[in-house]
């Protein structure tokens, strides 16, 4: 692991069911979630996903890249344009910085609309700086 590395792109179908199933398991039971009607009633066009279902993509972007050794020390994102269903998130990162066993990557998330997700993540991985 080196700083500059690029980690490979991830596809990740935005599905209703992703969408909703996200909101549940994060006990988020905001309509704009899951109830389409709703949704558009507060202007948007259907429902969204939210910030803990991305958090947990970009969380596993991440280790799914670096395995199962590697632990999340610290994720920090900030959402832009919505995750409608039917759209395609693409994940995509690099490596900032390194540091021992400790990496910093950058990751971006892009959709049809712009960029759903500008992360930092902090990841250690177990005997990397040795």
């Amino acid at each position: 692991m080196r700083a500059g590395d690029r980690l490979p792109p991830l596809e990740i179908p935005v599905t209703r069911t992703l969408i909703v199933a996200g909101a549940i398991a994060s006990r988020d039971y905001q309509d704009v979630h899951h109830d389409p009607e709703l949704a558009r009633q507060k202007g948007a066009p259907d429902i969204f996903m939210n910030i803990l279902t991305t958090n947990g993509l970009v969380g596993r972007y991440v280790t799914d890249h670096f395995g199962p050794a590697a632990v999340l020390r610290k994720v920090a994102v900030r959402l832009g344009a919505p995750n409608h269903p039917g759209d395609t998130m693409v994940l995509t990162g690099s490596v900032e910085e390194v540091d021992g066993d400790t990496a910093v990557v950058r990751v971006v998330g892009a959709n049809g609309l712009g960029t759903h997700v500008t992360a930092t993540v902090t990841v250690t991985l177990p005997g990397a700086g040795s």
